[in-house]
């Protein structure tokens, strides 16, 4: 049997999931006061999926009016929501977790076609994690007073929150959850890339007999986040996203009471010693880089691996890269989906032809792209020194830039040589080595033989500019208390 039989015996059959599950309505209006309305001034824009192009829907643009209106919404709302006994208020959040649980197939197709990443991931780990956060909070609305931040916290009152497209769903999550666990509401604006899970989420809130006003959903471009945030009416802002447009936010919000989070970019290392067990390193890399084309905060987008071991690393590296299935999001069997959108991709392009300019060598796996829609092959860069920019910028692609070390310490020291702080790995079969690097990393999430593995309750955030504040476990209620 010749190799190419081989392969062919070997291939996957295609396996989609099916489009029908999910509903799209060809408009939606702005989530404001538990009704669904036209913007105020009647813009919509259309939201397409990254893997085919093809518009899905057409959406209402919110403005500063709109911005204005669920404000006050979300103002009226909080008078009789804050007074609700924490008990009744975990009846709320159990709901929408157990309805998020039985639409999640419906919701994971939906995420997929918005966003463009493969449905295995929106499948496991997207929709378990969001219901997940949501029981979690749930259970801490009637203990608020054991959390550690004294007798009888206060809620704030309204959290403007903007969260980014990579995932929508469950970026989500981490702000409505604790929100409302602790007796604030919410005015949410989702990222014009990716609207229709939140809208979808609007009406879960409306199936769950959520009052009027406690969640309202803005879609729309970066001026209606901008008038969310500078509303005086707003207590607490909430943020993910680019470091520069958190660095913008900081600034529009000093000087007045407005508590505020701030989770940014990143650019993580993700630390390979000669004693790590190859394989699993290898799965690993992969996961940290690859997981949602690279598109994740979190990324272990710098390998630092241990010079005595590069080599035999890379071999294995680049044979697990030939092995990724590229293609329709759709597909049960497709690891690579489309990048969110031609910015993003013209971005990820950029930055790896100035990779290529600087002297790094460049390695992309053989795969073919779709014609339609916006793709980037899993791609990695070896001879990287730490003043390319590929080392320094975060790419937000499908993209590894490999650097070698000799010692721990150096290990260390190339690992925080960075303005970012968000997340780390380390692989190595010695616990006392995963402490002694861990406990000198400046970073927020430091995993050991492992990556991007999150839970409700594990606090998750950064240092330098990732940003400040912590979302998820107990951590994550303190920046919507006032305490």
């Amino acid at each position: 049997m010749t190799m190419e039989n081989k392969a062919a015996a070997f291939a996957y059959a295609p396996a989609p999931e099916s489009r029908s599950v999910v509903d799209i309505a060809p408009s939606y209006g702005l989530f404001i006061d538990g009704e669904f309305t036209e913007a105020a001034d009647g813009q919509v824009f259309k939201t397409v999926s990254p893997s085919t192009e093809e518009v899905l829907s057409e959406v209402a643009r919110a403005g500063a009016e709109d911005v204005d209106r669920a404000v006050k919404a979300a103002r009226r709302a909080f008078v009789t929501w804050s007074a609700l006994p924490g008990s009744e208020r975990a009846k709320y959040l159990f709901r929408i977790a157990r309805i998020i649980q039985e639409r999640s197939r419906e919701l994971a197709v939906l995420e997929t076609l918005d966003n463009g990443k493969p449905i295995k991931e929106t499948r496991d780990a997207d929709l378990p994690l969001v219901a997940a956060h949501f029981f979690y909070y749930a259970g801490w609305a009637d203990k608020l007073d054991h959390a550690g931040f004294g007798a009888n916290p206060r809620p704030l009152g309204v959290a403007g929150q903007v969260i980014p497209w990579n995932f929508p769903l469950l970026m989500l999550a981490w702000k409505i959850a604790p929100a409302l666990a602790t007796g604030n509401t919410v005015v949410l604006k989702p990222a014009e890339t990716t609207p229709l899970s939140a809208l979808f989420f609007a009406d879960i809130c409306r199936q769950a007999g959520l009052p009027k006003g406690v969640v309202n959903i803005l879609t729309g471009y970066g001026d209606a986040g901008a008038a969310l945030v500078e509303h005086p009416d707003v207590n607490k802002v909430a943020f993910t996203g680019s470091t520069n447009v958190g660095k913008a936010i900081a600034r529009s919000v000093a000087g007045t009471s407005k508590k505020v989070t701030l989770e940014l970019g990143g650019k993580g290392a993700n630390i390979v010693f000669d004693d790590a067990p190859i394989d699993q390193a290898v799965e690993g890399i992969v996961t940290g880089i690859f997981f949602n084309q690279g598109q994740v905060c979190c990324a272990g987008s710098r390998l630092l691996v241990q010079e005595s071991i590069q080599d035999e690393l890379l071999d294995s590296l680049k044979r697990r890269l030939t092995t990724l299935r590229l293609g329709d999001p759709l597909d049960k069997n497709t690891d690579i989906g489309a990048i969110n959108s031609a910015e993003q991709l013209a971005r990820i392009t950029a930055l790896t032809e100035t990779g290529e300019a600087e002297g790094a060598e460049r390695w992309t796996a053989p795969c073919e792209l779709p014609s339609a829609g916006y793709w980037f092959a899993p791609t990695l860069f070896t001879n990287v020194t730490q003043a390319h920019t590929i080392a320094r910028d975060e790419i937000f692609g499908p993209v590894l830039s490999v650097l070698s070390f000799r010692t721990p310490d150096e290990a260390v020291a190339k690992a925080n040589n960075t303005q970012y702080g968000l997340s780390a790995g380390i692989w190595t079969e010695k616990g006392s080595r995963i402490l002694a690097v861990a406990g000198k990393l400046r970073a927020g999430v430091v995993w050991a033989n492992t990556f991007n593995k999150f839970d409700p309750t594990s606090p998750f955030g950064g240092y330098k500019e990732s940003g400040f504040g912590r979302e998820g476990g107990r951590h994550g209620l303190e920046g919507y208390l006032d305490v």
